[in-house]
This record gives structure tokens, C-alpha cells and sequence, in this order.
């Protein structure tokens, strides 16, 4: 079998590797996001038609707005939400201090973590408290099209 560059091949538009499909982060949000994060990959049906919607981003510093996601819920969609480590010697360390509230209790998160958010249930606002060293961020919404815009206001 020949191993195909990623731009030749019958699947590759099914391999993404950049955030080109994100929505636009607007309202100044921009600006504050690029002091603090770094958007890697972004997915959903748009970028590949079928897929469900997946973000990735390296947090690497305290942003200057706190808390800097509001709270808010999908009512059609399940949620998981990770921040991880980047800790080679220890990958449970999560390199910094995220508050994060779920159902309205809040919990303060020093290991690498993953949050299940099932449809419905209220999640955030989250505050960077604290970062060491870059955080890996990803969060997966169950639905194909998910542009984000509750959640960046």
C-alpha cells in the first residue's frame, strides 16, 4: 500500500490540520483569545461533511477577562471538554489552575482533565487561574454544526 501525502487520495478531505473551518471569534474576543490560546484544529460539518464538531487549542497564559467563557448549555448536543497537561514526566499534572463550574458547582482542576456535559446541563463560565506550562484544550459537541457564539460572548 502507498502511504498518500494528505492532500491526494480518496479520504483526504477527511484529514484536517488546521482551524480554517472555526468561526470568526468576534466582538474583540479575538484579541483577548490570541494572548492566551492558540487554535490547532478545528472540525465539524462544514470542514467534513458528516463530521460532528471537535476544537483544539494550547492554552498558554492567564487571559485578561475573567471569567472567560460564560455559562451556558446545548440542549440538542452532549459536550466532552478536556484540558491536559504537557508534562512529559507527569501527564496527570495539568501545569496550571482552571476553575470550572458544571451544574452550577464549581470545581477547581489541577490534573488533566475530561468533563462530560450531557445535553442540557448548564457548563461555565471557566477561569484560567493559573498556567505553568501550555494546557491542551479540546472540546467535542455531538452535533455537526456548533459555531460557538453562546459561548464566546
Amino acid at each position: 500500500m502507498a502511504i498518500l501525502n494528505n492532500e491526494s487520495g480518496a479520504y483526504a478531505a477527511n484529514i484536517v490540520q488546521d482551524a480554517a473551518g472555526a468561526p470568526v471569534l468576534e466582538g474583540g474576543f479575538k484579541e483577548i483569545y490570541d494572548k492566551f490560546a492558540r487554535r490547532i484544529c478545528w472540525i465539524d460539518g462544514n470542514v467534513v461533511p458528516g463530521a460532528f464538531q471537535m476544537n483544539t487549542a494550547w492554552y498558554s497564559a492567564v487571559p485578561e477577562r475573567d471569567p472567560i467563557f460564560g455559562e451556558h448549555c446545548h440542549d440538542d448536543a452532549d459536550e466532552l471538554i478536556g484540558f491536559i497537561g504537557s508534562n512529559p514526566d507527569d501527564p496527570t499534572d495539568l501545569g496550571g489552575e482552571i476553575e470550572f463550574t458544571i451544574g452550577g458547582e464549581a470545581h477547581l482542576l489541577t490534573k488533566s482533565t475530561i468533563i462530560f456535559a450531557p445535553a442540557g446541563l448548564a457548563h461555565n463560565p471557566m477561569r484560567i487561574l493559573r498556567v505553568d506550562r501550555p494546557i491542551f484544550h479540546f472540546s467535542v459537541v455531538t452535533t455537526a454544526i456548533y459555531d460557538g457564539t453562546n459561548t464566546y460572548k
